[in-house]
């Protein structure tokens, strides 16, 4: 048994398609050549999206392909209270703010403000900051809608010289070829939103928190995440959480070179089963034998 750690994380919106058996397949098969772990995290903050019916479907899938993995299975809706702790953390070091701004303001600043992108990984790159205590505390007292953003600037401040050197090992590929040592540019995505006053912590606090919390040493996904692992060395800097290796790989596209994504009903793993389909139809329909 080695230190290798890899896990399988999706999210219980819709059933398992074949970029998800690819996915998992990959991320399994890594650890057995290495003698690792392999875990299976249900990521499922989204609770206006997430059902249980979903949740049961991935493990029927996954067992159905062959993929093992150890219990018990972390859900991350039992364990809001972690990405609560981790938030209070970055507020305690001054790195987040709350953003009372609608989307509608932010794409209008942006407009005016030669500065600002739209063209962000998750949309509009906006900076901003806090605003004043007594205006801030005026819309809390009216009860406004806020999201809590981490302030680029601020994390700048706090790492010092270290935000500049922050990086971390691509053993995969990301969308343009990226390898090796990537030198991390947390700042393409401005100040991005890491909670919201009604639905808790993104995604974000929540993988970085989850990862170090299991011990997951290398994470392996499909390239389409390649740009979140610049927003995660940020993260984990400011945490202390140590940095996993990265190892995004090819996304699997239909015959028109589009994505798969879980409205695909054909393209489910549960429809290929039921239309007679079996595990190694599937192995070899990805290309893994």
């Amino acid at each position: 048994m080695t230190d290798f750690v890899t896990r399988f994380a999706p999210s219980p919106t819709g059933l398992l398609h074949l970029g998800h058996a690819f996915s998992a397949l990959t991320a399994h098969a890594a650890a057995k050549a290495a003698g690792g772990r392999f875990l299976l995290r249900i990521e499922d903050i989204d609770q206006g999206r997430c059902r249980p019916e979903f949740e049961e479907a991935i493990h029927e899938d996954l067992a159905w392909l062959g993929v093992a993995w150890e219990e018990p299975v972390r859900r991350q809706s039992d364990h809001f209270a972690d990405y609560a702790a981790a938030l209070e953390r970055l507020r305690e070091k001054g790195a987040l703010y709350r953003c009372f701004k609608t989307r509608k303001e932010i794409a209008d600043e942006i407009a005016r403000a030669p500065h600002l992108t739209p063209d962000g990984p998750e949309g509009p790159q906006y900076t901003g900051g806090a605003l004043p205590p007594d205006e801030e505390r005026a819309l809390m007292d009216e009860g406004a809608a806020y999201a809590w953003r981490l302030s680029m600037k601020n994390a700048r401040a706090i790492l010092g010289d270290a935000f500049d050197k922050l990086s971390f090992i691509e053993e995969g590929c990301g969308p343009k070829g990226e390898t090796g040592t990537i030198k991390a540019t947390p700042e393409i995505f401005g100040d991005p939103v890491v909670a919201r006053k009604d639905l808790g912590a993104s995604y974000h606090i929540a993988a970085v928190h989850d990862d170090a919390l299991q011990g997951v040493t290398h994470v392996i996904r499909g390239e389409d995440l390649f740009l979140a692992a610049h927003l995660h060395r940020l993260l984990q800097a400011l945490l202390d959480f140590p940095a996993p290796v990265y190892r995004h790989h090819r996304l699997i596209t239909d015959d028109n070179g589009k994505r798969f994504a879980k409205r695909d009903k054909a393209a489910t793993l549960q429809a290929m089963r039921e239309g007679g389909a079996k595990p190694q139809d599937i192995r070899a329909r990805l290309g893994l034998g």
